[in-house]
């Protein structure tokens, strides 16, 4: 553990996209200043950040000073070089741990991982080589993904097989780089839990939220889910256990289908999440906030949800219906600033209050 931060101190986030903004508007509530580590220029959290610096993470130069410039790192994006980790872990602490981020950053090592807790995933076999993909769909069969074990996010880097998929073009399609074949299963939903650790060991859960993908990005989220009481305890204890298996301190998502043989774990975000956006309205401290206090080294909040909400990603042109949107008195209107409102680009999302908790 480290001492806790003090108000003033800065909190370095690499990643400038809408995570990284709503993270920095947390942090200014509780006193906090912010540095923004950003490749690309005019980065949505740039906009409410203290500094942004905008450089490749490649530049070992510039990763040094953003380093020695604040008092703690984190991220709200997984995909970051290992080499530029290397270097600013040696003069900063990184939160969450670099365990947690190389866990999550390939699928195979991710499922392994889940497997070894005693957690249930859908089948799954690795895809490396020609001989790899043949024998993959022996064990696994079709229907099935055919996900690259990295990099993937909001539908991309997969290719569904069906019967008359021809599995050597899928693979193809993907580059032939390293994947994972993952098999359907049969489940009635999804859902999802917001976990949260803190450095001594605390860890509390946000209310499982029930998911709806639309073209493979999330499109809404509702709370409460529809889950009986033991699948609801048992969502928050498998949480519970994959944070302390990982010795992670942060906000983690951990995504759920729901079968009628248990609860199977489809991924995890070591990061806050999409998925957790409704508790900005439904709950007193909501997941931005509870991971800066988990970073900081402060205690965590207890992250009771007061309201029934539905989250609902506002995507591409979605976001020309703001004017519509702000005359619902019951809706949070929460907009990334992005210039562009491109196909497939998350621009905002609306949490619509239904009824209390």
């Amino acid at each position: 553990m480290t001492d806790p931060l003090q108000t003033g101190a800065t909190i370095g986030i690499l990643g400038g996209g809408q995570l990284g903004r709503m993270l920095s508007v947390a942090a200014s509530r509780l006193g906090f200043k912010t540095h923004i580590f950003e490749p690309g220029a005019n980065p949505p959290a740039g906009h409410v950040a203290d500094r942004v610096t905008t450089a490749p993470y490649e530049d070992a130069d510039a990763l040094r000073s953003f380093a020695q410039s604040v008092d703690v790192i984190t991220y709200e994006f997984e995909n970051i070089p290992a080499e530029a980790l290397d270097l600013i872990e040696t003069i900063r602490p990184v939160l969450p741990n670099r365990r947690a981020l190389a866990t999550s950053q390939d699928r195979i090592v991710e499922k392994e991982f889940l497997t070894s807790l005693g957690l249930k995933c859908a089948p799954y076999a690795n895809v490396e080589t020609a001989e790899d993909l043949t024998a993959a769909v022996e064990k696994v069969g079709v229907p099935s993904i055919l996900k690259t074990r990295r990099f993937g996010y909001d539908g991309k880097g997969q290719v569904r097989l069906k019967d008359s998929t021809n599995p050597t073009s899928a693979w193809q399609e993907l580059g032939e780089t390293p994947c994972v074949l993952e098999g359907f299963i049969d489940f009635t939903h999804e859902v999802s839990v917001i976990g949260a650790r803190a450095q001594d060991g605390a860890v509390t859960c946000f209310d499982p939220g029930e998911n709806v993908h639309r073209d493979g990005i999330l499109h809404t989220t509702t709370l409460p889910a529809k889950l009986n009481r033991s699948q609801h305890t048992d969502a928050i204890i498998l949480t519970g256990q994959i944070l302390n298996a990982l010795d992670y301190v942060g906000v983690m998502g951990v995504e759920l289908f729901v079968t009628p043989h248990g609860l199977i774990v489809n991924e995890i975000a070591p990061r806050v999440h999409n998925s957790g956006h409704w508790t900005q309205n439904g709950c007193v401290i909501d997941q931005f906030e509870q991971h800066i206090r988990a970073v900081a080294g402060w205690p965590l909040g207890d992250g009771k949800r007061h309201s029934n909400v539905v989250m609902t990603n506002l995507i591409g042109e979605e976001v020309n219906d703001v004017a519509t949107l702000s005359q619902d008195s019951s809706v949070g209107l929460h907009l990334y600033g992005k210039a562009e409102a491109k196909p497939g680009r998350k621009m905002g999302h609306v949490n619509k209050i239904t009824g209390p908790a």
